[in-house]
């Protein structure tokens, strides 16, 4: 299921802090009873490492597991608004991500952040964007961040396999890790189980 553009793009908001919003890798993995989400902990401006242990990932009501790329403190704002989303519809997951898009993309304040967003519950893992983007994972799998594509497709590669949601995550991330400069090992991971449990 892909809900793209929910309000028209506004052109000319690509700054150059965009670049840099997004040096981090965040991958997430339902698979099985589990829904994982995993991110590293480096902090860059550009080719400088500011922090090595930030954490990226938040618990929403014990039920909803989220990721950010971006600023910190535009991804904590939007993440508050989010919060704010979910209180007006109660266990309405993607419903809350589409009215906080329209938010985003609408607001003279708001349309201004730079930051991608994945956020899970039981049923549905989801990216919401600056853009007004809000997609679902087709097999389960997202990552965000510079990172992002080398975790992706590890992921994919190993979600045939035996191993659990994650132990995949674990291993795509240290393939990203490897691989990009704005990612390191030091990885934080938040589970929720699955609507369907084995």
């Amino acid at each position: 299921m892909f809900l793209t553009r929910v309000t028209p793009r506004l052109s000319g908001l690509v700054t150059p802090a965009a670049a840099v919003t997004r040096s981090t890798t965040i991958l997430t993995v339902r698979k099985g009873p589990d829904v994982v989400i995993m991110g590293d902990g480096q902090v860059s401006l550009g080719d400088m490492i500011i922090k090595d242990n930030v954490r990226k990932l938040r618990r929403i009501n014990d039920n909803i597991i989220a990721g950010f790329a971006g600023s910190t403190a535009d991804c904590l704002a939007l993440m508050d608004k989010l919060e704010g989303k979910l209180e007006e519809h109660p266990q309405q997951l993607l419903r809350s991500c589409v009215e906080l898009a329209k938010m985003w993309r609408t607001d003279k304040i708001l349309r201004h952040l730079q930051a991608v967003i994945l956020v899970a519950d039981e049923n549905i893992t989801l990216e919401v964007t600056g853009n007004g983007d809000v997609l679902e994972a087709k097999d389960g799998i997202f990552a965000v961040g510079s990172g992002g594509p080398y975790a992706l497709a590890a992921a994919r590669a190993l979600i045939d396999t035996e191993l659990t949601a994650h132990e995949i995550c674990e291993k795509a991330m240290k393939i990203a890790a490897d691989i990009c400069v704005h990612t390191n090992h030091n990885f934080t991971v938040e589970t929720l189980k699955t609507a369907t449990k084995d």
